[in-house]
């Protein structure tokens, strides 16, 4: 298997999205209210959705306390601005990860197909829109 094979199938997970993102004409934004309407209406995936969103907030604010965190720590004791940028870069990308895996575990997202959710509300939010123009 040469790498371009390899690649294909540890990146395969993107051919779900590339219908979406390969259109002539983009998909309008959407707001929270719309994809509370999905979570509403979808039974199945809609739970899952809910989960991936919340998940998405541990990763923000522990990506945020990371940062800052780093930031500080490495300001305080170098006065150096350069390191303390990537400081901010590399605690926040540490802290991402860490409130991923907080989520992962609190909320149980081993147990759902979060993919086939987003592809979900993905479908039903380009037949809403297309059904408005």
């Amino acid at each position: 298997m040469g790498f371009k094979e390899f690649m294909g199938e540890k990146l395969s997970f993107l051919d779900h999205y590339a219908k979406f993102v390969n259109r002539d004409k983009p998909l309008p934004s959407w707001s929270g209210a719309d994809v509370e309407a999905f979570i509403a209406t979808d039974l199945v995936h809609g739970p899952a959705l809910k989960t991936a969103r919340e998940a998405a907030k541990f990763s923000a604010t522990g990506s945020l306390v990371g940062a800052v965190s780093s930031a500080g720590f490495a300001w305080k004791y170098s006065k150096s601005l350069h390191g303390s940028g990537l400081a901010f870069v590399f605690g926040g990308l540490v802290g991402w990860t860490f409130g991923q895996e907080i989520a992962n575990h609190s909320l149980q997202m081993y147990k759902l197909d979060t993919l086939a959710a987003q592809t979900k509300f993905l479908e039903w939010w380009e037949d809403k829109s297309e059904r408005r123009s």
